[in-house]
C-alpha cells in the first residue's frame, strides 16, 4: 500500500502549499532605518472608523466600548486618538471648593476659567496674610484708641454716678455699699461705723426690724443701678463693636474691592467673597489677637479661634497648563478613584475633616474631556459601575463616602455641591464582557452606543506588509533597538501569518510581535551584529518555544518510552490515531493520542466511552452522535441497525472537548466494520457531518508538527503522516523542519474533503461507489462495511424470530437453539437475502431489545444446566 501509487495520490499536498513564503522584494528599503516609522495603527479600519464617530458626536449616550483581544493595540491607540482629538478642543473650567458660610455642611462648588481656580487660592491666602498684619494697625491707630477710651469713659462715668447715687441712698438710709465679686453688699452702720453681724444680733428688736426695712429698700435701689449699669455695659459694648466693625471694614474694603473687580466676571464668586468680606468684619477679632502660645501637645491642630482655614480655597480641578480637553486614563477605578473622596485626620481619639480635605476624582480631573477606563478593572470595583451610571444619567459628580454607599452611618456629616459633569467615556475591554453587559444590564446600550471592535487579524497585502516593516522600525526607533533587514522583517510577517493561522492575513496581536522584535534584536547583539538578519528572527522564535515547551517534551519522553502508547508504524484494524490540542497558558501543543473501536451485533448504537463516564465536552458527544447518522444514511441496509460499537480514547485521563476527532472516530469504526486495517504511522485531525463531508479544525499546525516531533523521535519512515481537512489548507503555515521533511519524501500530509477520501489513504483500499443497482462493490471499504451491518441486522432478527423468545423450551436437554450462520456471508448468500431497493426490508424476522435476547439465553442457559445435572 504504497500512497505515491495510489489514485489518491493528488489528495497530497505540495510543500509550497504548507507554509508562507513572503518575498522580501514586497517590502520598501533595505533595512528599517531607510523607512518611516508608523503613526498609527493597521488593519482595524472597522474600529478606527468607530471611534472617530463616537469622538466626534457630543451627545449624551455616545460613549464608546473597544472590544477586542489582548495585545490588539486598543490601548495604544485609544491613547493616541483620545489626545489627537483632545488638543483640538477648548480648555475646561477650573474647579474650587469653599466654605459655605450660610450651611457649613454643604461646601460651594465654584467654576473658574482654566488658570483662575489656582489664582482664586493664591489671592485668599495672601488676604488672610495681609489683614493678619493690616488689621492690628488699624485697631493701634490714635483715632481708634480715642474713640474707643471716649465710649470707656463715658460708660464709666455713667456707671460711676449710678453707683454714687445708691451709695447716697444707702448712707440716708444707715448702710454703706461695698463691691464684691457678684455685686454689691450693704453693711448697717450705727454710730457712722460698720458693724458686723455679731454686733447687728445684740441690737434691739425695735432697731433691728428698721434696719432691715431700710436694707430692702436699699437693695431695691441697688438693683436698678445694676440693671442700668448693663444696659450701659451692653450698650458700651454694641458701640465700641460697631466701632470695631467700622475700622475692621475700613481694614477688609479696600483688598476686598480690588478682589471683586478682578473676578467681577464670575458672580457666585463675588458672592462669595462678598460672604467672606461679612465673615472677616464679623470674626475680626481672630485678626487682631496676639499671637497665642504653642499648645502644649504641638501635632493636635489648634481649633476654635484664629482659624483660617474656612477663607482658604480647595483647588479641585486645575486646568491651568492643560492643551485642550484632558485625558484621563484611570487604571483603579475604584468608587473613590472615579468620583472623589473625603480625606479625614486623626485628633484627640476622633475622625474629622473639613472642606479642604475633598479630593477629586477621576471623573472631575476629565470633566470637559475624556475619561479612559478598563472594563473588567471597573466591574471588579464594588459600586463603581452603578456610580458611573449615575454621573452619565444626572449629569454631574457627587462626592459621597464609601460609608454611605454601604448603608453604614458615615464618619462626616459633609455633603459637598454636586459638580456638572460632560465627559466621553471610553472604555476598553474584551467582546465577551461587550456582551455580558449588553445581555445583563438593560441601560447599558442606552449610555454606550458606539461599539469599536477590533480584529486578531488583517488580509496580507502590499500595503498591510509595509505598515508591518514600518511598525517594526518605529519599535526599533522608540526603544533604541538594532535596525531589521528586511530578510528579517518578511520573516516576522511569515510569523505573524502562523499567529494568525493563516497564509493570506496577518496578526494584529502586536504584543506578541513586539516580543519577537525585542528578542530578535537581544540576539542579534549577542552575535555583534549591527543588523538583524533572518536567522535571528528564526532564533527568537525558536527561543520562545523552547522555553515553554517543558511539558511537551516530557509527553514525548512518555511516548517514546511507550507508556503511552502510539503506534507511528504498522497497521492495526478499528486503531488509529487521533490528534488532540493542549492549552499551557500562553503555549499549546498537540497530543497525538490512540482512538480504538470495537463492533458487535446489539441495539446501543454507537457508544462513547468517554460520555459514559463523564469524561467529554458536549461538542465532542455531538461528534460521536454524527457518526450514528452518517451509518444511517450511507449504509441503507432495509432493516434497523444492528449496532454496538464503542469508541474510546485510551490512556486518556482529563476531560476532552471538540469535535476535531469525530472523523479519526469514524475512520476506526469504518475500520473495525470492514476488517480492513489502519496505517498506524497516519495520524488525523478533522471534523465529520452526518453527509461526510470533512470539516475544518482549529489549531491544524500544530497538531501537524506535534505528530511530526513523535515520527521524528520514534523515526521517519517515510510512509508517516497527517490527514487534514481540504478546508485548512489555507490555515497551514509549518514550521521549516516539517516542509523540509514533506520536500523530501520523508513526511506527508493529505487534504480531505470527504470521509471516503480518508479512509481510503488509511486502508490502502478505494472507498467505492454505489452501483447501478445501489450497492458498493464488494473489494471497496464501502462493500465491506454494508456487508457487515447488513449481517449483523440479519443476525438480530433471527435472534428474534418465532416463538422461543416468547416461550423458551424446558426441555430436552439436547435441543439447543440454531446455531448463528458464519459472519461475513457469501456474496451469493448475500445477494439472496438483500431487498430488491433501498427501502424497508419486508420479512419474517422482527426486531427484538436486547434484553429480550438477553432474558432468552439466559432460560436456554438454565435448561441446559437442568439436563446436565448442574
Amino acid at each position: 500500500m504504497q500512497p505515491d501509487a495510489a489514485p489518491w495520490q493528488h489528495l497530497e499536498l505540495t510543500p509550497e502549499q504548507l507554509s508562507l513564503r513572503f518575498p522580501p522584494e514586497r517590502l520598501a528599503g533595505e533595512t528599517t532605518d531607510e523607512i518611516e516609522p508608523l503613526e498609527g495603527i493597521i488593519g482595524q479600519e472597522r474600529a478606527v472608523r468607530a471611534m472617530e464617530f463616537g469622538l466626534r458626536v457630543k451627545h449624551p449616550g455616545y460613549n464608546i466600548y473597544m472590544a477586542g483581544p489582548t495585545g490588539t493595540g486598543k490601548n495604544t491607540y485609544a491613547r493616541r486618538i483620545v489626545q489627537e482629538f483632545a488638543r483640538q478642543e477648548p480648555v475646561p473650567d477650573d474647579w474650587v471648593y469653599v466654605y459655605n458660610f450660610a450651611a457649613p455642611d454643604e461646601p460651594i462648588a465654584l467654576s473658574l476659567p482654566p488658570g483662575m481656580g489656582s489664582q482664586l487660592a493664591r489671592d485668599m491666602d495672601e488676604l488672610v496674610e495681609e489683614l493678619k498684619a493690616a488689621v492690628p494697625r488699624h485697631f493701634e491707630s490714635d483715632d481708634y484708641e480715642k474713640q474707643r477710651d471716649a465710649i470707656v469713659r463715658e460708660f464709666q462715668e455713667q456707671s460711676q454716678a449710678l453707683i454714687d447715687q445708691a451709695e447716697k441712698v444707702a448712707q440716708e438710709h444707715g448702710f454703706a455699699l461695698r463691691r464684691t465679686s457678684t455685686g454689691f453688699a450693704t453693711v448697717p452702720l450705727v454710730d457712722g461705723r460698720p458693724i458686723t453681724q455679731e454686733e447687728f444680733e445684740t441690737l434691739p428688736e425695735e432697731q433691728r426690724r428698721a434696719l432691715e426695712a431700710a436694707n430692702k429698700e436699699i437693695h431695691t435701689h441697688v438693683a436698678e443701678a445694676t440693671r442700668r449699669i448693663r444696659a450701659l455695659e451692653k450698650q458700651a459694648r454694641e458701640r465700641v463693636r460697631d466701632l470695631e466693625r467700622e475700622v475692621a471694614r475700613s481694614a477688609v474694603s479696600q483688598p476686598m474691592a480690588e478682589l471683586k473687580e478682578k473676578y467681577q466676571a464670575l458672580p457666585r464668586v463675588v458672592a462669595y467673597l462678598e460672604a467672606v468680606e461679612r465673615d472677616i468684619v464679623e470674626s475680626i477679632d481672630e485678626f487682631k489677637d496676639e499671637e497665642e502660645d504653642e499648645p502644649p501637645m504641638p501635632w493636635v491642630r489648634r481649633r476654635g479661634r484664629r482659624s483660617f482655614v474656612r477663607y482658604r480655597v480647595n483647588l479641585l480641578v486645575d486646568n491651568q497648563s492643560a492643551q485642550g480637553a484632558p485625558v484621563v486614563i484611570e487604571a483603579n477605578p475604584t468608587f473613590a478613584n472615579l468620583f472623589g473622596k473625603l480625606e479625614y485626620r486623626h485628633e484627640l481619639g476622633a475622625m474629622v475633616t473639613d472642606f479642604t480635605m475633598i479630593k477629586a476624582g477621576a471623573l472631575h480631573r476629565a470633566n470637559g474631556g475624556y475619561l479612559i477606563v478598563q472594563v473588567q478593572d471597573l466591574l471588579k470595583n464594588p459600586w463603581a459601575w452603578d456610580g458611573l451610571k449615575r454621573a452619565l444619567k444626572s449629569g454631574e459628580v457627587r462626592i459621597e463616602s464609601v460609608g454611605e454607599q454601604m448603608g453604614v452611618l458615615p464618619v462626616s456629616a459633609l455633603k459637598p455641591q454636586p459638580i456638572p459633569v460632560r465627559v466621553k467615556i471610553v472604555m476598553v475591554g474584551s467582546p465577551y464582557l461587550y456582551h455580558l453587559l449588553l445581555y445583563a444590564d438593560e441601560e447599558f446600550r442606552k449610555y454606550f452606543k458606539v461599539l469599536a471592535d477590533f480584529d486578531v487579524e488583517m488580509p496580507i497585502s502590499d500595503e498591510h506588509a509595509n505598515a508591518y516593516a514600518r511598525f517594526v522600525a518605529a519599535v526599533c526607533r522608540r526603544d533604541g533597538l538594532k535596525p531589521f533587514h528586511r530578510e528579517a522583517v518578511a520573516r516576522i510577517i511569515e510569523h505573524s501569518a502562523r499567529l494568525a493561522e493563516h497564509k493570506g492575513r496577518l496578526s494584529t496581536r502586536f504584543n506578541e510581535i513586539v516580543e519577537v522584535v525585542y528578542e530578535a534584536s537581544a540576539w542579534a547583539g549577542a552575535e555583534g551584529a549591527a543588523l538583524v538578519q533572518a536567522s535571528h528572527v528564526r532564533r527568537a522564535i525558536q527561543e520562545q518555544e523552547y522555553r515553554s515547551s517543558r511539558v511537551e517534551e516530557k509527553f514525548l519522553e512518555l511516548l517514546a518510552e511507550g507508556q503511552i502508547l502510539v503506534d507511528v508504524d504498522g497497521e492495526r484494524i478499528g486503531q488509529i490515531n487521533g490528534l488532540s490540542i493542549v492549552e499551557l497558558g500562553d503555549y499549546a501543543f498537540a497530543k497525538p493520542t490512540r482512538i480504538t473501536a470495537s463492533v458487535a451485533v446489539g441495539d446501543r448504537g454507537v457508544v462513547n466511552i468517554e460520555r459514559e463516564v463523564e469524561m467529554s465536552g458536549r461538542i465532542h458527544d455531538k461528534g460521536v452522535l454524527i457518526l450514528s447518522g452518517y451509518l444511517a444514511e450511507k449504509y441503507p441496509i432495509g432493516m434497523p441497525l444492528a449496532l454496538s460499537a464503542s469508541l474510546c480514547f485510551e490512556q486518556l485521563y482529563e476531560e476532552i472537548e471538540g469535535d476535531s476527532a469525530s472523523s479519526a472516530e469514524l475512520y476506526a469504526l469504518l475500520s473495525a466494520l470492514s476488517g480492513l486495517p489502519i496505517r498506524q504511522g497516519i495520524a488525523v485531525t478533522g471534523s465529520v457531518n452526518q453527509k461526510g463531508e470533512i470539516q475544518a479544525v482549529g489549531g491544524v499546525n500544530r497538531k501537524i508538527e506535534g505528530f511530526f516531533a513523535l515520527c521524528k523521535l520514534k523515526g521517519l519512515t517515510g510512509q508517516q503522516g497527517v490527514i487534514v481537512p481540504q478546508a485548512n489548507v489555507v490555515n497551514l503555515v509549518l514550521r521549516d523542519e516539517v516542509v523540509e521533511a514533506v520536500r523530501a519524501g520523508r513526511f506527508h500530509i493529505w487534504a480531505v474533503r470527504t470521509a471516503d477520501e480518508g479512509i481510503s489513504i488509511l486502508t490502502g483500499v478505494p472507498a467505492g461507489e454505489p452501483g447501478p443497482d445501489g450497492f458498493y462493490p464488494d473489494d471497496t471499504v464501502n462493500g465491506r462495511v454494508w456487508r457487515t451491518l447488513e449481517e449483523m441486522s440479519r443476525r438480530m432478527a433471527e435472534y428474534g424470530k418465532g416463538s422461543p423468545l416468547d416461550d423458551p423450551p424446558s426441555a430436552p436437554a439436547d435441543e439447543a437453539p440454531p446455531a448463528p450462520t458464519p459472519m461475513p456471508l457469501a456474496p451469493a448468500e448475500r445477494d439472496a437475502r438483500r431487498p430488491t431497493g433501498l427501502g424497508p426490508r419486508r420479512g419474517p424476522g422482527t426486531w427484538t431489545s436486547r434484553r429480550r435476547l438477553c432474558r432468552w439465553l439466559a432460560r436456554w442457559r438454565a435448561v441446559l444446566r437442568r439436563a446436565v445435572g448442574a
